[in-house]
């Protein structure tokens, strides 16, 4: 089975995010300027580091999609059609919005601008879809809500001209499609004007009416209660079912994730996907074990397949965080059997650690550590952000990352 018509999409939440992407195999990316996007925490870019982004997309071959996806208020209009016009002289290959009046005013300011509706439009059936792609919508990023089955009759009645985008992997939302209002009534921050605290996946207790000061818990784990906190989505056994439902576009979310979990995500979808385009459906199947232990490596909630094949069955929260590696170090440089790493988390010599690049993973055993400076020995790397020397065997290259194993996972 061919699924080359599918694009992979990566989040980008800044520049290092975007080249991480770019370079595991993203073939799009969506990523925000500093005001109008709904992830107002991440890095996000300035003017001048989205003229480099867009050098840099462009130059592989790949395609950047603006998220103006903000819920405006009427004083935020003006600005986001601005924002608009700008991006499109730039060369941004389309728009992403989420608000009608929006998406009218971005339409208006800058016709040649390819538009694509946000899953915050919350797009659950056909009459919707025409409607948006009536309007202009070049394509349309689906409700998270839709099953497989409801995919497909949509994408059966729409122009063929008009693109539907799904998520495929990454932290889902409790809410619906995202519309929460839990974050602006607890801190006064709005999710839906990008600042969300995620205050579902903290920490809860029941109390009941009639029992003041007398707390229930709901789901315990030794980390405590977490009964609001949603599921991961994890698509990677199903993307043959998505290509047959129609899906053109494969989005990975996660653009607060960090640029370790970007390159390891987009590289196992990748993977996935040249499996199936080159090699077919059985030679996909017999990857998937491989594929999703991968997968067991980056930060995530417990997986499950969302609303794809029906409503999920209620199993509570998905509990915290896990991952079985962390993130080690950023490789700067590999020259004459030395890497040049900078270190994002502790290790010492005799640790065993895997080197993730675009053409696979290497593993490793620490031999020694030097300070890159000084050329001194060292008894462990425990200092975020300083520049260590370590022997390599094989050869790595600047943007490929360091990863050990997660020793609070042991």
């Amino acid at each position: 089975m061919k699924t080359n018509n599918m694009e992979l999409l990566a989040p980008a939440g800044g520049m290092k995010h975007l080249k991480a992407a770019l370079r595991f195999g993203a073939d799009a990316v969506y990523g925000g300027l500093k005001s109008y996007s709904l992830r107002a925490s991440a890095d996000n870019f300035t003017w001048e580091e989205l003229e480099e982004a867009l050098a840099l997309t462009h130059e592989r071959g790949a395609r950047f999609y603006l998220t103006l996806n903000l819920l405006p208020f009427d004083e935020d209009l003006q600005g986001m059609a601005e924002t608009a016009r700008r991006a499109c002289a730039l060369g941004v290959d389309g728009a992403l919005v989420a608000d009608i009046g929006a998406f009218s005013v971005i339409r208006k300011a800058a016709p040649a601008l390819p538009m694509h509706v946000s899953t915050q439009a919350n797009v659950m059936n056909l009459a919707g879809a025409l409607h948006w792609a009536e309007l202009g919508a070049r394509r349309i990023v689906l409700a998270r809500e839709l099953s497989l089955e409801r995919i497909q009759r949509i994408r059966a009645g729409l122009p063929k001209d008009v693109e539907l985008e799904a998520f495929v992997h990454g932290a889902m939302c409790m809410s619906y499609s995202g519309r929460c209002m839990l974050s602006d009534h607890m801190t006064g921050r709005s999710a839906n004007r990008g600042a969300c605290a995620q205050p579902c996946r903290w920490l809860y207790h029941l109390v009941e009416e009639k029992r003041p000061g007398e707390i229930i818990d709901v789901i315990e784990d030794e980390r405590g209660t977490s009964f609001f906190s949603s599921y991961d989505l994890n698509m990677i056994a199903h993307l043959p079912e998505l290509s047959r439902a129609g899906v053109c576009s494969l989005k990975i979310e996660g653009r607060m994730k960090t640029p370790i979990y970007v390159a390891s995500v987009v590289s196992v979808y990748r993977r996935a996907l040249d499996l199936l385009n080159a090699q077919g459906e059985e030679a996909y199947r017999a990857a998937l074990p491989s594929l999703n232990d991968e997968l067991e490596k980056v930060s995530h909630r417990a997986y499950n397949t969302g609303f794809y094949f029906g409503r999920p069955a209620p199993e509570g929260g998905a509990g915290p965080v896990t991952q079985t590696m962390e993130y080690t170090a950023d490789i700067e440089s590999c020259s004459g059997g030395w890497m040049t790493l900078t270190v994002k988390n502790r290790f010492f010599p005799g640790d065993r650690v895997e080197v993730l690049t675009p053409g696979g993973v290497h593993p490793l055993t620490i031999q020694e550590i030097r300070d890159a400076e000084t050329g001194e020995n060292m008894e462990s790397a425990s200092v975020a952000g300083k520049q260590v020397r370590v022997p390599c065997s094989f050869q790595a290259e600047s943007g490929d990352f360091v990863r050990g194993i997660n020793r609070n996972h042991l």
